[in-house]
């Protein structure tokens, strides 16, 4: 009784100092994006002035960043599994190593690569249409405007088990493998009354375990600018309606 009282209060002492890493972890994210998209603007001011090569350079920067960027929120991910996974053994843990390991084995997976992450997108995007707004930029065509345009980087839409769309989840998670978002409750119950559970989304073979389902550090700035995103859209939308009406009258 006293060493299975003993191994829980460790576990539980792990999960504590990993919700502190975490989000020290997460407060640097939210230091990247912000530095990003003051960059952007910076960026922006300076294709005006038609100061190529110091836009060039700051594109390089974010790059870097973005790099980082990745490289963190990979980290917080290993953190959080290696936390909701521990298991005590009669042999001391060598944490550092099980950290390294899931880290490396969750960059394999899923690689960060600055030049395809969204936040790139939009500076390019934001540079670009300094001089050539309502233009496709190199490489693409006009279709692809619409589909870049609200690029965002999630798989589905809704949590395939409650229906409810990602900009309402208040407590949204995602799966360390397919990389798919629930709602946490849902998605917890529907763990637990289904042994071998996989993902309910159509055609997805992914395996679901409840430590393999996290908030990971960036998934939360995602929904937010998912939000954004679509108030935007929807603003844009009643603007265009008000155009169409007036041309009618």
């Amino acid at each position: 009784m006293a060493s299975a009282s003993s191994s829980g209060g460790v576990a539980g002492r792990l999960r504590n100092a990993s919700l502190v890493l975490v989000g020290d972890n997460d407060s640097t994210i939210s230091d990247i994006r912000k530095a990003v998209t003051l960059m952007k603007n910076i960026a922006v001011q300076l294709e005006k002035d038609n100061q190529t090569e110091k836009v060039k350079d700051l594109e390089n920067s974010v790059a870097e960043l973005l790099d980082l960027y990745g490289d963190c929120a990979h980290r917080s991910s290993a953190i959080q599994s290696v936390a909701n996974g521990y298991q005590p053994g009669e042999q001391l843990t060598d944490f550092k190593k099980l950290l390294d390991d899931e880290f490396t084995k969750l960059k394999a997976a899923t690689p960060s690569v600055p030049e395809n992450h969204h936040l790139m997108r939009q500076f390019r995007e934001a540079v670009w249409n300094v001089h050539h707004a309502g233009e496709p930029m190199p490489g693409e065509d006009e279709e692809d405007i619409v589909m870049t345009s609200t690029q965002c980087p999630f798989l589905n839409v809704k949590c395939p088990v409650s229906g409810k769309p990602l900009t309402e989840l208040t407590d949204p998670v995602r799966s360390m493998d397919c990389k798919h978002v629930y709602d946490k409750a849902s998605i917890m119950h529907y763990i637990a009354t289904n042994p071998n559970a996989k993902c309910p989304i159509a055609g997805c073979r992914g395996k679901l375990k409840s430590n393999k389902v996290v908030c990971d550090p960036m998934l939360k700035f995602e929904i937010e600018e998912l939000r954004t995103m679509n108030k935007q859209s929807n603003r844009d939308e009643v603007i265009e309606d008000f155009t169409n009406a007036d041309d009618e009258d």
